[in-house]
């Protein structure tokens, strides 16, 4: 296995796109979605990352590139179609020792991004070791069809519970039978079919009275369709 399986936490940390044209506004949007300090140059930009720009989400360097802009960043990506600028994007970023993804070409590029599949807080990643996008995009569609927004749903829910577990200073290696007890008790299947009564009864048999739906999620995490 030559990648090292890992995700980031970028929140707050500083992040360069190069390239402000369709690829590199993919690439703006995950990286916005986990909170990242965005810098994109590029001369040319979509409508998109001006619209960013404008509302200060990014800043915009517009202009070509420059080493200097890799300065203080945590994490660069590569997102041209200049294939001898994507080569010095990689050369500058391994001479600072720092995370660089050049899109579309694997073997100029320290990690690769994977296809991912997200529902809230729930992500699966699918990794062809840069062999075939195309198949990890189709493996990808497949799993969106069978992993719905209630997987979502459930693991804020879990999440809520162990806040309030450990809150109540249960120790942690006692949560797991119980988190199994409210798996193997159809909490996945309830939150799909928004039984939101049958839930409270699992919460009350599994972890007492104390616990009910509505009082540990918030309105805008209710089920959805």
């Amino acid at each position: 296995m030559r990648y090292y399986p890992v995700n980031l936490d970028i929140q707050g940390r500083p992040c360069l796109v190069v390239g402000g044209g369709r690829v590199g506004a993919r690439k703006v949007d995950t990286l916005n979605q986990c909170g990242a300090v965005v810098t994109v140059v590029s001369p040319e930009v979509s409508p998109m990352i001006l619209q960013l720009a404008a509302a200060r989400t990014i800043e915009l360097k517009q202009r070509p590139y420059r080493s200097s802009d890799m300065d203080g960043m945590f994490l660069v990506i590569g997102a041209t179609d200049d294939e001898m600028l994507n080569r010095q994007i990689n050369a500058d970023a391994e001479r600072r020792s720092l995370l660089c993804n050049i899109a579309d070409r694997p073997e100029i590029c320290n990690f690769i991004l994977p296809a991912i599949v997200r529902r809230g807080n729930f992500v699966m990643a699918i990794s062809t070791a840069g062999k075939s996008p195309a198949f990890a995009k189709h493996i990808r569609k497949r799993l969106e069809t069978q992993f719905g927004s209630e997987y979502g749903v459930v693991l804020d829910l879990m999440g809520a519970i162990r806040s309030r577990l450990l809150a109540d200073a249960h120790e942690p290696e006692v949560h797991k039978p119980l988190f199994e007890q409210l798996i193997d008790g159809g909490l996945l299947a309830l939150v799909k079919d928004k039984k939101i009564d049958q839930i409270d009864q699992l919460l009350k048999r599994v972890l007492g009275p104390d616990y009910q739906y509505d009082q540990l999620m918030p309105s805008n995490q209710q089920p959805q369709e």
